[in-house]
């Protein structure tokens, strides 16, 4: 829900998938290396002490490619890719679902698909977002541009001006909350059911605070 790389396609089988150039698997392997030497350091070393050098030795490539890549170190720890989903399981519902309905069942769908290809990854990413403003800051650009990404599906889905001030506001509201619910499961160490805080959260939106403290 962050910046994206390759997009998966869920509602497809494989066999109904256009198959891959070389040259777009060589992508997609080296772009995965790069991530993966980054992860690695960053739990050796921490954050701040790993560098794009030592990055690019650890995957086997120059400096250049891992700019080539990722503009900034930031975005090899945020990016992932599901944004892309997102899009598609927002067109794949009932077209007379309420859209409240389709929101809640397609960030379960994000959130189940993040926790089980790579949970050690989105802990992690959260627990940066917390601990390093660079990559906190970072993280708040590209969810303004996933936030507009929204606001085109919203249109989509309900005829309404996705420019209009309504739309943009809801978009990034949810956003924002989205956010927020990811910050506070990293604060208190990873403990929560993470699709479980993010229905807590999308009640709120509905419903407005709730008249007791949890």
């Amino acid at each position: 829900m962050s910046r994206m790389t390759a997009a998966r396609t869920p509602s497809t089988s494989p066999a109904d998938r256009p198959r891959l150039s070389l040259r777009e698997r060589k992508k997609i392997k080296t772009r995965e290396a790069i991530r993966a030497a980054t992860y690695a350091l960053v739990r050796e070393q921490g954050y701040d002490a790993t560098t794009i050098d030592q990055i690019a030795e650890r995957a086997e490539v120059s400096p250049s490619t891992v700019f080539r890549y990722f503009p900034t170190k930031e975005d090899i720890v945020l990016t992932d890719e599901y944004d892309p989903v997102i899009l598609e399981e927002i067109k794949a519902r009932p077209a007379g679902e309420p859209w409240s309905e389709t929101i809640r069942y397609v960030l379960h769908r994000a959130v189940g698909l993040a926790m089980a290809d790579e949970p050690a990854v989105t802990r992690l990413r959260t627990h940066l977002m917390v601990q390093v403003p660079a990559v906190r800051s970072r993280m708040m650009e590209s969810m303004s541009a996933t936030g507009r990404m929204l606001c085109q599906a919203i249109g989509e889905r309900t005829g309404r001006d996705p420019d209009s001030l309504e739309v943009r506001v809801y978009a990034m509201c949810l956003i924002g909350g989205l956010m927020e619910t990811s910050m506070y499961w990293a604060e208190n160490d990873h403990r929560d059911d993470f699709t479980a805080l993010i229905d807590r959260a999308l009640d709120v939106m509905e419903h407005g605070l709730p008249s007791e403290n949890r």
